[in-house]
């Protein structure tokens, strides 16, 4: 039985109390009495227009609501009646009037609180009932023992959800004045299923649960089914369209490739009249190498920009030139090049002051895609492809006029341009191009040309054919001392790059033993026969000194002979001798075949290494290292190959000379051959355009105009004075695109070139001699070319190489020396002078001794 509460003060007091507090009941003092409930001041009755979402704020921020003690939370004990009413202590008591309470989910409707509050609302009674009983029955579903709620707040949500939908849960709770317990109650899981039809309820949660559980199963399935029908479909749709778009630029290609025959047949036939009349040149220096090829090169569009001296086409007068940038250019590098081709007058009458404006004569164009494909490495012709606005610049310029391009090394998209502009191009297909600069492809063309090469197989894909091939070579010149080191190259590289050696006569057990068989068989060793128990051990031990002996050249691609082995076997490549001395002079000859098949030579040069010695750094022009006659009959034969093979346009041609050991005879081997546009060919533009000079291709000799003779008072020549010498219009030349020190951003160009005419570096034009600077690299500006024209090769020689270390001595301080080629480069001119002189020496010796 619970125990009567007793209050301790008036019941008007404890009806005040109810609006602002929760009920302290059954909290008895020492006494045994139970303790006295405190008053707390009335809220005014809040008015009708109040809105549901501030009664919430006034209930959530009130601080006079207070807990109901957890020892009451069971609502066990009956509720108790309200005593009657008194007369109030204050006047604001209007807001304690309308409260009742909802005990077991009915509302005791009897007592006096729920009557005063019917009549004060009994103009919108009916509404109000509606609420009553949407919390009657929130209170029967939750079986919550008593609830106390707030009149006039009920009335004002009754206002709002007149005409609206039903209330919410929260809406519900929000007049009531004890919600914070009644929440306790409602939220507590599983107590819905303990009020009205609880059963029922629980029966029907948990169909719904498993119904749910059945048809979400079903759901996932279908779903996963769905995305996978939908990958499935979007990939066979893709699929499709990625034929569709392959068969469509496959067909782009052929079109291209016929319009290029079309175009090429009309060239040809049109090159004569073309030749001998105004026409635009269109130089676009792009580096058509493969992907790969090009990711490597940190640097790959100042790669490209090597051949800014292209604008030097321009000293035929019939040639307006169209150069296409694959960098921007500085207005310092344009107004350099500006004064450079300005001083064609200049040169031409030997007088400095007849300087004119060539700036008609030529326009460089840098495409906006550039900005676009920053970190892309495409090519130039590339690049250009995706510049609409570039192309349809260049439409502009050559409308009305006989134009071709001239590329460098030839790209599938130079065809895209070429129908863009519907304009020729001076270059064989890419495809043509690209098959026989490759290694393997080069060696067909030396051998249909029937030229000497080296010891050497080619077209080698397998670790097998490898140790086979090179087995065979070592085995089959065992006579001599080629076999002592071996080089390896693969096909698709660029140069120089590609290549490891291995010294495999040194390292091997059975070669002396081999060289006593191959002298015991003497002449009969070229059978097989005869070869066979020493090529076996010669087998047997190739792979062995391979792996343990084998280095790559450059190693920053390929750090060791593994990687370089990987690169070798996925793209092919061919084995080649090393020449068996230990002086031996690598020669480039630049080339043209004319769309109409005649072949000229224009120009040739003994090479010129700094980073490696299969690298070509720069070149000396002309070549002074074997006999024209000799050299040209190879040149001529190697060019009439490359043209029975639809090659058209510019081609390089390697060589390489030695004297022979065994017989003692000077001997030529073809090495490499690149068919593109190279830096050697541009720089000899510049040299004949600031000279004025021309190659004899006969003799190999450059020879320039005699300077013009001042107008002087004829004097008779005394008896015995020697008569004066003519003057030596012989020119040679070192000129190189590859000068890099990283200490040469530091310093702009005018004070480079204020520092360089302190230092008497500069170019003479009466007398055709001195240095002149290609500028590369316009805003980094670690990057320059560098041509040196002299009467004697070693006098030039010898300049070039001062005028590196003067300018590697002005920019550089004791603890910044930079990243530089200069030094390298100084060290193989100075082998070459040495041996320039050597030579001078033993000709003078043998003129001597002629009678």
């Amino acid at each position: 039985m619970h125990q009567k509460i007793k209050a301790s003060h008036p019941v008007s007091e404890l009806s005040h109390s109810l609006a602002g507090i929760k009920l302290d009941l059954g909290r008895k003092q020492s006494d045994g009495s139970l303790s006295k409930v405190p008053v707390i001041p009335p809220r005014p009755q809040s008015t009708g227009t109040e809105t549901r979402s501030q009664s919430a704020k006034s209930r959530n921020t009130s601080a006079l609501q207070i807990r109901t003690p957890a020892t009451l939370k069971t609502y066990e004990m009956p509720l108790q009646p309200f005593p009657p009413p008194t007369t109030p202590a204050s006047g604001e008591v209007k807001s304690l009037t309308h409260r009742f309470a909802i005990q077991n989910g009915k509302v005791r409707d009897n007592t006096s609180d729920f009557m005063t509050f019917k009549q004060h609302y009994c103009l919108t009674w009916g509404s109000i009932v509606t609420m009553v009983k949407f919390l009657e029955k929130l209170m029967m579903n939750y079986a919550v023992p008593v609830a106390f709620v707030h009149g006039d707040k009920l009335a004002d949500l009754s206002l709002e959800y007149e005409l609206e939908r039903p209330p919410s849960k929260d809406d519900l709770l929000s007049v009531l004045i004890n919600r914070d317990d009644v929440e306790d109650v409602v939220f507590k899981p599983g107590r819905r299923f303990l009020g009205a039809h609880g059963k029922e309820v629980a029966a029907a949660e948990i169909q719904a649960a498993w119904r749910m559980h059945v048809e979400r199963t079903k759901y996932l399935e279908y779903r996963k089914k769905k995305w996978a029908a939908g990958v499935i479909a979007i990939s066979w749709i893709m699929h499709i369209k990625m034929v569709k778009v392959r068969h469509q630029l496959k067909q782009t290609r052929l079109d291209q490739i016929e319009s290029f025959k079309i175009r090429s047949k009309k060239f040809a036939s049109s090159w004569n009249r073309i030749k001998g009349s105004r026409r635009m040149v269109i130089h676009i220096p792009s580096l058509g190498l493969s992907q790969g090829i090009r990711d490597t090169f940190h640097d790959f569009n100042m790669r490209q920009n090597t051949q800014m001296s292209r604008l030097c086409d321009i000293k035929d007068p019939n040639v307006d030139v169209l150069f296409i940038s694959p960098v921007p250019l500085s207005d310092e590098t344009l107004q350099y090049y500006s004064k450079l081709l300005g001083l064609k007058l200049a040169i031409d009458s030997g007088n400095v002051d007849d300087q004119g404006d060539m700036n008609e004569r030529y326009k460089i164009i840098v495409p906006e895609a550039i900005k676009s494909f920053p970190a892309h490495r495409m090519c130039l012709s590339t690049t250009l492809k995706y510049s609409p606005t570039t192309v349809k610049r260049i439409k502009n310029l050559i409308r009305g006029r006989e134009a071709y391009i001239v590329p460098s090394v030839p790209h599938k998209d130079d065809l895209a341009i070429a129908d863009m502009l519907d304009v020729p191009i001076l270059s064989p297909l890419p495809e043509i191009a690209h098959l026989y600069s490759t290694k393997s492809g080069c060696k067909r063309i030396f051998v249909s040309a029937k030229v000497d090469i080296p010891p050497s197989e080619y077209d080698i894909y397998s670790i097998g054919q490898l140790h086979e091939c090179l087995s065979q070579l070592v085995t089959e010149n065992l006579d001599v001392v080629i076999s002592k080191r071996w080089l390896f190259k693969l096909d698709d590289e660029f140069d120089g790059r590609g290549i490891a050696f291995c010294d495999v006569a040194q390292n091997m057990e059975c070669y002396e033993w081999a060289r006593k068989e191959s002298q015991r068989y003497g002449e009969k060793w070229v059978k097989k026969w005869a070869q066979e128990k020493a090529f076996l051990k010669i087998h047997g031990e190739i792979p062995e000194i391979l792996e343990r002996f084998a280095e790559p050249i450059n190693k920053d691609i390929y750090p060791d002979w593994k990687t370089f082995l990987d690169a070798f076997l996925g793209q092919g490549g061919v084995i080649e001798a090393c020449p068996p001395a230990e002086s031996i002079t690598t020669m480039t000859v630049d080339m043209l075949i004319e769309p109409n098949g005649k072949v000229n030579i224009i120009c040739c040069g003994d090479q010129i290494h700094a980073d490696s010695q299969f690298s070509c750094w720069g070149i000396s022009v002309p070549q002074s290292s074997i006999e024209p006659e000799v050299l040209n009959r190879a040149c001529y034969k190697v060019a009439e190959a490359c043209k029975a093979r639809g090659v058209v346009g510019y081609f390089a041609v390697d060589f390489v000379t030695f004297i022979d050991g065994k017989t003692m005879g000077q001997k030529l081997w073809a090495l490499d051959l690149s068919l593109h546009y190279s830096d050697s060919v541009a720089m000899f533009q510049l040299m004949t355009y600031v000279s004025n000079g021309k190659l004899d291709i006969k003799t190999h000799m450059f020879d320039v105009p005699p300077p013009a003779l001042e107008k002087k008072t004829r004097k008779r020549r005394l008896l015995g004075q020697e008569e004066e010498l003519p003057p030596n219009t012989n020119r040679y030349a070192v000129m190189s695109t590859r000068l890099l020190h990283t200490n040469l951003s530091v310093v702009h160009y005018s004070v480079f070139f204020q520092m360089c005419r302190a230092h008497g570096i500069g170019y003479d034009i009466r007398e055709k001699q001195g240095t002149i600077f290609t500028l590369i690299d316009s805003f980094s500006r670690e990057k320059l070319g560098m041509l040196s024209i002299g009467e004697n090769l070693q006098g030039v020689l010898a300049t070039f190489a001062r005028n590196m270390s003067v300018i590697h001595q002005e920019i550089s301080a004791p603890n910044m020396q930079g990243d530089t080629n200069f030094k390298a480069a100084i060290e193989d001119i100075e082998g070459i002078l040495g041996t320039t002189l050597q030579n001078a020496e033993e000709d003078v010796d043998e003129m001597q001794e002629e009678p």
